[in-house]
């Protein structure tokens, strides 16, 4: 993990150290993608009841899928500093390990001047609460997380992949 301690070398701060929203105006536009993915463990009954689609306020993985696009595409009403951004896709796909964990995977795309991480990191955890609301009634001891980015492509910084082991 690499983290900055110097705030110069941040561009998140005027010069009267406050926070601003970076100014991208010269920034190329380039295509950019970003993965991340999230869980949600929850007992064996609660799984099944999500994939029978029998839970009572309806079928979780539709609601959750529409949450998640819904919330990439206003993550700069969420996070303060994000820009908006035309996001040109948005993909929410579920996976289970047949026992507990819900797996939740989104993939954002855009072409502009600054990345979608936070677009798809929010689709993630958006996807993640929804699940938890629809099934709350049955579960109140779910978990939630971790939620992490897996991938970026694009943009100044280059490409980035979590390392696996």
């Amino acid at each position: 993990m690499t983290v900055g301690n110097d705030t110069t070398d941040f561009t998140h701060f005027n010069d009267q150290g406050r926070a601003k929203m970076v100014d991208v105006s010269d920034k190329a536009v380039t295509a950019r993608v970003a993965v991340a993915e999230g869980a949600v463990t929850m007992a064996p009954e609660t799984l099944q009841r999500i994939r029978e689609r029998s839970v009572a306020k309806g079928d979780v993985l539709s609601v959750a899928q529409i949450a998640g696009i819904q919330a990439a595409k206003k993550t700069s009403d969420w996070i303060p500093m994000c820009h908006p951004l035309p996001l040109t896709g948005v993909d929410i796909r579920f996976s289970d390990n047949g026992a507990d964990t819900l797996r939740i995977t989104a993939e954002v795309k855009t072409t502009g001047k600054t990345g979608v991480e936070m677009e798809a990191l929010t689709a993630v955890s958006a996807a993640a609460l929804t699940v938890y609301d629809m099934c709350k009634a049955l579960q109140k001891d779910m978990v939630i997380g971790p939620i992490q980015l897996l991938v970026k492509t694009g943009g100044k910084s280059g490409d980035y992949a979590l390392a696996t082991e």
